[in-house]
């Protein structure tokens, strides 16, 4: 047996207490904040499934109250009332906002979102490229992944399907979105140099203070699926969510700090691209089906075929200031009278919203499940008018989006051939993120799906699986938790103290 796998077993034995303990010479800049600690509890193997057991909308589930505490949690956030005064400006300015916004995506379309050379993003990105990446929350990087290569990925993906015809898919009739997650090819993509330059590149447009735990240097290894949505589809109709788990953000106090200048009621002065509160919030409190046990600083994915607007591709709100804003806000006010009483305009002006004072309402955002909108939950966005799809991309682009973006999937794919990525994010060196990479370790040694996705004997009995052999580079070693990261005398002391930590949670 391998020495890895002795050690993670090993590894798996010993206490959370003992995993995270730390020696004297590489004692924390800061101890364990109660979202590091209750990440740390051991997770348990969710039940057999595919993607629509993580959507409320795809699962065909309706809107249940939530508990009594949410009411607290509400009058909590609205404060007294100078707070109440604020939040009322905030709100009105905001609508205002993207009452403006609404025909202006509209016209624009794709140009809403910059598109970006590999070459630029690694070696010099203008000014202007980083602002409009920041504006927008979304980009387009091309030329990642040579096209050639791409293009075998894929039919090397489809022999493996073929060789284990019992994989699991949504539609379970129609299979798109394969439950796969060791494949070589994937294995390959998560590995490969380019792509891991181009997270490093994409971490650097977010800061930190020294003293932060996290690592912006070191990406770590996200296993997730693949889709390979066939033309015509229309089942695979992914509506605009945001990822990163969904009442967590009130309910978890590390959480509620990253938008603590949206709730204090000063929306234009919130920056989506601060490291420091996030690195240590709990986006996983119900560990249910559609629970994320990692902080993934973008989402994104590679792909594999040649597919553009109208073809089954993403969608995305492309102002995150403002809609990261909305959503914060939106439970915190109610309507007067409905929209079957006014005219759209009338509905939606600030004259018919009011603080919510007395509700547990907290719209599309159920336990254990993705942040969800529509127009009927969130309906100054005007998300049908708002939502673009994104440029064309060809085998190799990546398409990248922050962790807090609305984004969906084209309701049907009217192209003539495959619309297929691989889901590869960016993932930061966080406490949590390497707690959870130790364990989706164990899951790649036996080939079984990792910790955040439907459980079961996954992979373990297929044909061609990857092997340890696969994982190339001391970097995605380093990603995998197979290799110790290395730590040099002049990193930051947050920096610094997060390479030890991860390397005592890995077991070195």
């Amino acid at each position: 047996m391998p020495i890895l796998a002795h050690s993670s077993r090993r590894l798996a034995r010993r206490r959370t207490a003992d995993i995270l303990s730390v020696s004297p010479a590489s004692r924390p800049v800061a101890s364990l904040s109660p979202s590091v600690q209750a990440a740390a509890v051991a997770r348990q193997p969710r039940k057999e499934g595919d993607i629509g057991s993580v959507f409320a909308s795809l699962s065909g589930e309706k809107e249940t109250p939530l508990p009594a505490r949410f009411g607290e949690l509400k009058h909590l956030i609205i404060g007294d009332a100078d707070n109440q005064a604020r939040l009322t400006a905030s709100w009105r300015s905001l609508i205002e906002r993207l009452r403006q916004l609404a025909p202006e995506i509209e016209r624009k379309q794709q140009q809403s979102i910059p598109t970006v050379s590999y070459e630029e993003l690694i070696e010099a990105p203008s000014e202007r490229t980083i602002q409009d990446i920041k504006r927008c929350g979304t980009l387009v990087l091309t030329g990642v992944i040579p096209e050639q290569e791409a293009q075998q990925w894929l039919e090397d993906i489809r022999t493996y399907i073929h060789l284990n015809p019992s994989v699991k898919g949504f539609p379970a009739n129609d299979k798109q979105v394969f439950e796969i997650y060791w494949s070589r090819p994937q294995l390959a993509a998560r590995s490969h140099p380019r792509a891991l330059a181009a997270q490093r590149a994409l971490l650097k447009l977010f800061s930190a203070p020294p003293s932060a735990p996290v690592s912006l240097e070191t990406p770590l290894t996200y296993a997730d699926r693949l889709r390979i949505r066939h033309p015509g589809d229309a089942k695979f109709a992914l509506g605009p969510h945001m990822d990163g788990g969904s009442v967590e953000r009130w309910e978890d106090e590390r959480y509620r700090s990253v938008y603590g200048e949206i709730l204090r009621g000063r929306w234009e002065a919130f920056d989506a691209w601060q490291m420091d509160h996030r690195v240590e919030a709990n986006q996983n409190m119900y560990d249910g089906a559609g629970s994320c046990g990692v902080f993934r600083a973008f989402q994104g994915w590679t792909s594999l075929s040649s597919t553009g607007p109208k073809e089954g591709t993403l969608r995305v709100y492309p102002h995150i200031r403002e809609q990261t804003a909305y959503t914060l806000l939106r439970p915190l006010f109610k309507e007067l009278q409905p929209r079957s009483a006014l005219s759209h305009e009338d509905y939606l002006s600030a004259e018919n919203w009011v603080l919510d004072m007395e509700s547990t309402r907290f719209p599309g955002a159920p336990l254990a499940r993705g942040q969800e909108l529509n127009n009927e939950t969130h309906p100054h966005l005007e998300l049908e008018r708002s939502m673009v799809s994104i440029p064309r991309v060809k085998p190799g682009d990546q398409a990248w989006w922050h962790c807090d973006v609305v984004h969906a999937v084209e309701s049907t794919h009217q192209g003539q051939g495959p619309s297929a990525v691989m889901y590869i994010p960016t993932v930061p060196l966080t406490a949590i993120n390497a707690q959870y990479v130790r364990d989706q370790r164990e899951s790649f040694l036996q080939a079984i799906p990792p910790p955040d996705f439907p459980g079961g004997v996954g992979e373990s009995q297929f044909q061609g699986t990857g092997r340890e052999s696969d994982i190339v580079g001391d970097t995605a070693k380093n990603g995998m938790g197979m290799a110790a990261f290395e730590v040099p005398a002049d990193l930051s002391p947050g920096e610094a103290d997060i390479r030890r930590r991860a390397n005592e949670v890995f077991g070195f």
